[in-house]
């Protein structure tokens, strides 16, 4: 053929060879190569929740991840010997998850929480007796929802005087702390659990955590409207010619720090991403740097268990995004090779957690933890 090159005729013996690479006698059925077979979602037989969130784990793509992330969930939660940390961030309180905080506390399956100001905030603002309402896209202006004092978090709407309501109530709180006693988050918390069980009658997440003795850690507290009450305070005390309150983020710190150490397995469940995430995670470089800086004080500890439920992908480098084999490097998480269990939800946490956590509490009801 003209202009064909002999470099591109393909010998007989190279056809030979490419029909030998792969003999039909040679194809895998699967079962032979150990690989898990999956199974199509059969409605039908979905009585439960957990049947539901069972057969999603056969399927692919987000069902299996969801499937996947309530295994593993149960799996943290009837180790008993495992310290289990919740971290939570975005509005999930705003979007009416905070009851299912308080179901994983009411029901052991947190050790510890480390959140967000705000998320803690709007939950308090719920268990006094505030509502949060319907913001209705195209028919509202932000403008005059400010002169209203309604503001805005996506398709919700929190009110001014909610926050003006509960800046009272820590105000009083504040006004019993120890005057030679620096502030710190979890005991400013403890506080305000211990004052919800005294006053409020619904439920709670800082109620809760009150109840049952799980400390909640606000790591960027300065970053929350419960820290701007806090500030207020601090420039009354000024005014009236009184010593501010000092905070000190390292009585927090130290206190994890020390939990985590006196614990023989980790396991944590995260919502969302950002600083709970990663000051929650860091404790494994911190304790490993205090025994190779200092060469006391420190250890090695690392996540057994992980769950995370967020939609925010890895490829833009953002800290919400960054994956469990990432944290492995920094020595955060116990590999899978190693026997570590780890599972990451793409997904909207008000439409995947509930799933995840109503399958695991009917398990649980149906056989408890011994």
């Amino acid at each position: 053929m003209a202009g064909k090159k002999p470099s591109d005729e393909i010998s007989h013996e190279q056809r030979k060879k490419n029909k030998e690479w792969r003999q039909p006698e040679e194809y895998g059925d699967g079962y032979s190569d150990g690989l898990q077979a999956l199974t199509a979602l059969d409605l039908s037989k979905c009585k439960t929740v957990n049947d539901l969130v069972r057969g999603m784990g056969t399927c692919s793509f987000g069902a299996r991840e969801v499937g996947e992330a309530a295994d593993v969930l149960e799996l943290m939660v009837r180790d008993r010997k495992c310290f289990k940390v919740l971290t939570l961030s975005g509005a999930m309180t705003i979007a009416k998850m905070g009851l299912v905080v308080c179901d994983m506390i009411d029901l052991g399956m947190v050790d510890a929480i480390v959140s967000t100001g705000a998320l803690i905030t709007h939950g308090f603002v719920e268990t006094v007796g505030g509502r949060h309402f319907k913001y209705k896209f195209g028919t509202m202006d932000d403008k005059q929802l400010y002169r209203k004092g309604y503001n805005r978090v996506y398709d919700t709407l929190e009110l001014e005087k909610n926050l003006d309501d509960t800046e009272k109530i820590i105000e009083a709180v504040l006004d019993g702390w120890p005057k030679e006693k620096e502030l710190y988050s979890s005991e400013l918390n403890r506080r305000l659990g211990e004052y919800l069980a005294k006053n409020a009658s619904g439920r709670g997440i800082l109620k809760s955590a009150y109840q049952k003795g799980v400390p909640v850690y606000i790591p960027a507290f300065t970053d929350s409207e419960m820290a701007l009450d806090v500030g207020t305070y601090r420039r009354r005390q000024i005014l009236r010619g009184e010593a501010p309150l000092k905070y000190n983020p390292y009585y927090d710190l130290e206190d994890y720090t020390e939990r985590v150490l006196k614990s023989e397995r980790m396991g944590i469940f995260t919502i969302g991403g950002g600083v709970p995430r990663n000051w929650a995670q860091q404790v494994g470089p911190y304790l490993d740097i205090i025994e190779s800086r200092i060469g006391q004080g420190g250890g090695f500890r690392r996540f057994h268990y992980a769950v995370r439920i967020c939609p925010e992908p890895a490829h833009w480098g953002g800290l919400s995004g960054c994956t469990y084999s990432e944290g492995v490097s920094w020595g955060k998480f116990v590999p899978e090779s190693e026997g570590g269990r780890q599972v990451e939800v793409l997904e909207d946490a008000t439409v995947a957690w509930p799933l995840v956590m109503k399958a695991v509490m009917e398990r649980l009801e149906k056989n408890p933890v011994k």
